[in-house]
């Protein structure tokens, strides 16, 4: 047994937010309440701390197999377990891809093999990830699949997102959307505006991200399926997403913690690790962003977490690839740029963590529920720390936040009633 005492239990999914005791057993929650005895409990001393539900991210790249070079499954998860997410989705776009069973089957059994927390696998929409024919989804979901997404690029024809938002409704798993018109964005690199024109750079209309928003959200109004729009970054289709949610579309959408504390002035400096696609947009988009999660519209925050080699981002800015590394760094930049700063209140940063990917995504995860599987994360919301690449599980360092001080560590990390992160220290 495992006693959790004396921190402040925010369990948005039970309306808990009050100084209690957690109490775990065979891997379960056994009880959450003020003055728990222990007994013969191991005791976890949360005094002063924030303990919540385990983090889920439901957008990263754990690029196995394929690109071991810039992550595994076991590098990922680990970087996972520091950062406080205890359940983890792969996004498919691997080498091969995650277009098969065996692929799915692949990720899941080492995941079961050398992981450090749950991770669920996404498979692509089309073989290939070229936007032409549809995956067989059946089999996929029956290996495991959660989602089914092409992330990094979008499924241009209208025609096949149909189908396939079509076919994912027979097995209720949401479709999540790369929304960008290649015709629009075709050999950006940054945002389109006065940043790009002052550093030379083409640019990324936000245009080419609304116009994909609408279409799939129309498609998934006429379908009735499931969709989720994946790192949502414009002004423009925070509010498309918010009138299909008042139509009652079943859509769903994330943000990343780079859109919302980052706009595309940061890039001025031409920093390839703010390359990130979709781009750093405007100030106004990121306010925007931060609306959107404030009135409910955007309902989950995720890392997109893409780790690059060294040498890949060690280039002219037009020809690094785009993305940065982010599930060791999320938390506590969000908890330095939207809590300590009364954007959000720690209960709605938490909720954006647990409750509302585990809803998008259809699990069972993200709650501190009497008999629900002992996934926590407790945090520390007033510790100064320095963010050190160095210091990192991920085999990647592509990240502009090297040096930066924020205020907030994750301390412990509980995974399937498993106390695996003790002190900020990995136990094996």
């Amino acid at each position: 047994m495992l006693l959790i005492k004396g921190g402040r239990v925010v369990d948005p999914a039970n309306n808990l937010d009050g100084v209690a005791d957690v109490l775990v057993k065979r891997g379960k929650i056994e009880a959450v309440g003020p003055n728990l005895k222990s007994g013969e409990a191991t005791v976890c001393d949360a005094t002063g701390k924030i303990v919540a539900p385990g983090l889920i991210d439901m957008h990263a790249h754990l690029r196995q197999p394929g690109r071991e070079d810039e992550e595994t499954i076991r590098t990922g998860t680990r970087a996972a377990l520091r950062g406080g997410f205890t359940t983890v989705c792969a996004m498919p776009n691997t080498e091969p891809c995650a277009d098969t069973a065996s692929v799915i089957q692949l990720v899941t059994a080492l995941a079961a093999a050398e992981g450090a927390v749950s991770v669920l696998p996404i498979g692509a929409i089309t073989k290939g990830r070229e936007g032409k024919e549809i995956v067989e989804m059946g089999e996929l979901v029956a290996a495991g699949a959660v989602a089914f997404s092409d992330d990094g690029t979008s499924v241009g024809a209208a025609e096949v997102m149909r189908r396939a938002l079509e076919y994912s409704r027979m097995f209720d798993v949401p479709i999540i959307a790369h929304c960008e018109d290649g015709s629009l964005a075709l050999g950006g690199t940054m945002h389109e505006g006065c940043s790009s024109t002052r550093m030379g750079l083409r640019g990324m209309p936000a245009a080419a991200e609304d116009v994909m928003v609408a279409r799939d959200i129309c498609l998934a109004e006429l379908t009735g399926a499931r969709l989720h729009v994946a790192h949502l970054s414009s002004a423009g289709s925070v509010e498309l997403v918010r009138q299909a949610k008042r139509r009652g579309v079943r859509v769903t959408c994330e943000v990343t913690p780079h859109h919302l504390i980052l706009s595309d002035c940061d890039l001025l400096f031409y920093d390839t690790n703010l390359k990130v696609n979709p781009p750093l947009r405007s100030a106004r988009d990121r306010d925007a962003l931060r609306d959107g999660l404030l009135d409910g519209t955007i309902d989950a925050i995720a890392t997109d977490h893409a780790p690059h080699a060294r040498h890949e981002k060690e280039v002219e800015f037009v020809d690094a690839p785009f993305g940065m590394i982010g599930l060791e760094t999320a938390l506590p930049l969000l908890v330095e740029h939207l809590v300590t700063t009364d954007v959000l209140s720690p209960t709605q940063l938490i909720e954006k963590l647990t409750t509302g990917p585990a809803a998008a995504l259809g699990i069972s995860a993200g709650t501190l529920s009497v008999g629900a599987v002992a996934d926590i994360t407790v945090i520390d919301p007033a510790v100064s720390v320095t963010i050190d690449v160095n210091a990192f599980e991920s085999c990647s360092r592509n990240t502009p936040f090297d040096g930066v001080r924020v205020s907030a560590a994750v301390t412990d990390v509980i995974v399937d009633g498993a106390w695996l992160l003790k002190d900020g220290e990995i136990e094996g």
